[in-house]
Parts: C-alpha cells; structure tokens; sequence
C-alpha cells in the first residue's frame, strides 16, 4: 500500500514536509517509477493530488504488468484502462503471463508510438501477434519469453519494424532432452530482415553454425550477442574468430552443461524472468 499523503518528508534543513505539498512535477517524477498495478490499485486512491497525478498521460508513457501474488486482478482490463490513460503516447509496455490476440491488438492499434514490447508467458497466436507487430512501425526493442515459440512471425517483425535493434527470444522448452531441436529459421529471417539489429539474444535456440553465419554475414551492426543455451551452435570454421573480433559483448556458449542442462535450470530462469520486479515501492 503506498504511504498516506500526510506522510511527512525531511527537507534539507531538517522541516518536515507533507508528500502532497511536493511540486507537482516532483511528485510525477516519484510515483511513475512505481508498477502499474500499484498505481491503478493504490496510488491514485490515496488523495486528490495523487489522484490528479495519475491521471496525467504522461505517467502511462511506460506500463508494466509483472504480477505473481493471491490476489485476483482482471489483469487484461486494467490493462486496456492503463493504454487509454497514455492518449496515444505510450513507448514502453512489459506485460506477463496474462494476454490474448485481442489485448495485443488493442496496445497495437492505440500506441502507434511504441518503441519496446516485453512479452512473457501471454496467450497469444501467430497470427494475433503478427497482426500487432504490423501496426507498430517505430518499435525499436522486441523480447519474448515463451515455452515455444510462434511460427514464422519473424519475418513480419523484421518487414514491419525497420528501426528494430534489439531482439531478445527466450524459448523454454522443459521437458526434452538436449539438444531440443534443430532449426534455423529463426536465425535466418533475421537474418533476412533485421539488418539493423545491435543487440540480440536467442536463449535456448535451435540455431546452428550455418544460422549464426548468415546472421553474422547480414547484421553488420550488431555488438551484443548472447546465444546461451544454444548447445547446437558449435563455432566451426573461423566463427569464433568473427565473434571475438566483431561483437562487444558476448555470452556464446552455455555455463551449464548441455547433458545437464535440466528442467531445474530451466524454471529458475524462468522465474528469474518473470518474478524479479523492476520497478520501485514505497
């Protein structure tokens, strides 16, 4: 629950201040770091002025739903209520284990501005988050974590967001047997059609050395580039060589073992994906 207003705040000569008395633009400045559940379900509920704030949209500029707890929230509706308070402005949203084709759609047709989309563990089709990832053409930053992944919706990310320049695909497959799959599709549509990538992460990826090659050969930009859990990937030829010599950054083999790389590793980081807040309380 955030802190009643009448909450006194230490001044620099030692007076003590009431939380509503702060500027407003202070006061907008602290209560946009809180999750957007907490906003919607406590802060704005503490006083006028707060109240006042919160309605302001320029606070929905970011939303984030990042919510495991006992408590029974209609999550997809506060979540439509959060995209019209932005009036069109939102650039950030970060939504988990909740959503459908219909709420993606939803952020999609009334956030034309979005630069960073953060999916983890929602509800959605191919055809759904295709249909989404056409109406965002300034998105800048795509990341995903699922237990498997959409067919061929890469492709239309790539065609349809040409500022994109960090991808992030977490794809949890528990309860196979290393090394899970081999495919490199997903490597080669990005490689087709996201020449302007800097920072990519494939975990747990079916990739090979011919994958990570043509990535190599058409993302002439990219600096970041983690392949963790990618246990097809085997760094043949000069490969290895090209990823030293190119990328700044880079985690290009798995600190687990692929022969024990079990589903206890699997769900800690799943957990450690969806479960470790990035926003502030107060």
């Amino acid at each position: 629950m955030a802190s009643s207003p009448s909450t006194p705040v230490m001044k620099e000569d030692g007076e003590c201040r009431n939380w509503s008395e702060l500027p407003y633009e202070l006061m907008a400045s602290i209560l946009c770091r809180l999750c957007t559940i907490d906003i919607l379900e406590n802060v704005q509920k503490v006083c006028t002025s707060w109240h006042r704030v919160c309605k302001d949209p320029e606070m929905w500029r970011k939303i984030e739903f990042r919510y495991i707890g006992d408590k029974e929230y209609n999550l997809e509706i506060m979540c439509r209520h959060a995209v019209d308070r932005s009036q069109g402005g939102l650039l950030e949203i970060d939504i988990s284990c909740f959503g459908t084709d219909s709420l993606l759609n939803y952020i999609a047709d009334r956030s034309s501005n979005l630069r960073s989309l953060k999916l983890t563990l929602i509800s959605v089709t191919t055809v759904g988050l295709a249909e989404a990832i056409g109406k965002l053409p300034l998105l800048e930053e795509l990341q995903i974590t699922e237990f498997a992944m959409w067919e061929g919706y890469l492709k239309v990310v790539g065609q349809s967001c040409p500022k994109l320049n960090t991808l992030k695909l977490n794809c949890f497959r528990i309860g196979f047997d290393p090394p899970f799959y081999v495919s490199d599709d997903d490597a080669l549509a990005i490689a087709e059609t996201m020449h302007g990538l800097r920072f990519l992460k494939l975990f747990s990826n079916g990739l090979t050395d011919a994958g990570l090659k043509a990535i190599l050969d058409n993302c002439p930009d990219l600096e970041h580039l983690d392949l963790n859990h990618c246990f097809n990937v085997n760094f043949s030829g000069d490969l290895e060589k090209r990823c030293s010599e190119r990328i700044k950054f880079q985690i290009l083999v798995s600190q687990h073992n692929p022969e024990k790389a079990g589903d206890d590793d699997l769900l800690l980081l799943i957990m450690e994906e969806i479960c470790l807040p990035s926003h502030h309380t107060l």
